[in-house]
């Protein structure tokens, strides 16, 4: 089975080419501006990928509330003309060939049950730790996008009276914590800058990832409590960060310590997968789609 591979994000498009299980002819080009540059980008793609093979479908992951039942893209994202028409059907024309579409954040936690560290696991959380928090839940290996097409949005969380989990759970809020009590601009540093500060010796720098932390297991523990998956997966920019893991369990002992009816720490994994990992698993869900 030849399959063309891509993931739309707000300045690229990554593609790739999926047969006999593998992932090869991997490339990017920029995102175009507009739909019909798109369509045109597109079918210079499939025209590349498809030489001298026969292709039997094309697997997408894309940005927003991907409706599978009416076959758009809701919501909103960097690729602003991609929403709110039927893109499944407009696709299918375009390729000659079947379609699947998913959101890029629970292709990539398809990715990580499919192949990556929660294979043969049926129930998990990928939680994508980025400018925001977003995510993914699958429910008996399948993801579960919940009434509104919101499932996985847990930035929204609440983690105090007036800040949600992606005020505080991320190393880009951090930043900007630690930036603002310096009196810099807002975007003088970068999560790195403060981590590095932080070992360094910086107090306030200390004082902000030390709260990153807090905030981050405390995120974790509380979606562990409220979905009991069988494991949570991190993913996103900072899931690269050696220490990050280490760090965070203990968080999250302390909080299993204070919290004393709490009968277990939550089992955490890094995602396997980096740049692939949107790829991987739109080729999964295409695989889902068409029960192959």
């Amino acid at each position: 089975m030849a399959l063309i591979v891509l993931d739309i994000g707000g300045t690229s498009i990554k593609y790739g080419l999926w047969q006999d299980e593998v992932l090869s002819g991997k490339g990017s080009i920029k995102t175009p501006g507009s739909w019909e540059e798109m369509k045109i980008a597109l079918t210079a793609l499939k025209d590349r990928l498809g030489t001298g093979r026969t292709i039997e479908g094309v697997a997408i992951s894309a940005p927003g509330a991907v409706n599978q039942e009416k076959g758009i893209i809701e919501g909103a994202s960097a690729v602003p003309y991609i929403h709110h028409f039927p893109i499944f059907t407009e696709l299918k024309e375009l390729f000659q060939c079947p379609v699947s579409i998913e959101n890029d954040a629970n292709c990539a936690g398809l990715a990580e049950i499919w192949k990556g560290a929660a294979k043969g696991l049926r129930n998990v959380l990928f939680v994508v730790i980025g400018s925001g928090i977003g995510g993914a839940i699958i429910v008996d290996g399948k993801i579960w996008h919940g009434k509104h097409l919101f499932g996985g949005e847990f930035g929204y969380m609440l983690l105090t009276d007036t800040h949600t989990f992606s005020d505080l759970g991320t190393a880009v809020s951090m930043a900007k914590r630690v930036a603002k009590r310096k009196n810099l601009p807002e975007d003088a540093l970068s999560g790195k800058d403060v981590f590095d500060l932080a070992e360094q010796g910086d107090p306030i720098a200390q004082e902000e990832v030390d709260t990153f932390y807090h905030y981050l297991a405390q995120g974790i523990f509380n979606l562990q409590y409220s979905f009991d998956p069988e494991k949570i997966i991190i993913g996103g920019g900072v899931s690269s960060k050696e220490d990050l893991l280490p760090e965070l369990m203990k968080h999250l002992e302390e909080i299993v310590k204070q919290v004393k009816i709490a009968p277990f720490v939550p089992e955490i994994s890094i995602s396997q997968f980096k740049n692939d990992a949107n790829l991987i698993g739109a080729v999964y869900n295409f695989k889902l789609k068409w029960n192959l």
